[in-house]
């Protein structure tokens, strides 16, 4: 059967659901490494921002060497544009630890299913597939 509580014990209750509602948020979502910042490419050919976009993260080209021309895209009207600016990496669904989404290789001028995984808090791995079977992957490492 149903025991009666006192209103004073009632509200205690409540105020101590709520701060423990409030409190366990933020922990849990705190839990993962926030990959926003300045990361080199396994090369050290380029420089990627990434940056939070939606519910995961995006990557555009901060610095590449030489003159920096996006010479592979299919596109022939994008193909002297210059590669700084050009948002390379689309990886807004959580999968796990990891992001999934999108990735294009300015190298071959394709997007591929790619994913970006954390490593550790300065190191990241980025992963491009085609048919989810064949991937390629690089380490990344963070810029201080």
């Amino acid at each position: 059967m149903f025991a009666l509580v006192s209103p004073r014990r009632a509200c205690r209750i409540a105020l101590t659901a709520t701060l423990l509602g409030s409190l366990g948020g933020p922990v849990f979502a705190q839990k993962g490494t926030d990959l926003a910042g300045l990361w080199q490419t396994e090369n050290a050919g380029s420089t990627v921002r990434i940056a939070r976009c939606g519910a995961g993260y995006c990557g555009t080209i901060a610095a590449t060497p030489g003159p920096g021309l996006d010479a592979k895209n299919p596109d022939p009207a994008l193909q002297s544009r210059k590669l700084v600016g050009v948002q390379i990496m689309s990886a807004g669904t959580p999968s796990g630890e990891a992001f999934e989404g999108s990735l294009y290789n300015p190298n071959d001028g394709k997007t591929y299913a790619g994913s970006l995984t954390p490593k550790g808090p300065d190191t990241v791995e980025v992963a491009g597939c085609v048919l989810s079977v064949l991937c390629k992957r690089q380490t990344w490492r963070r810029i201080r």
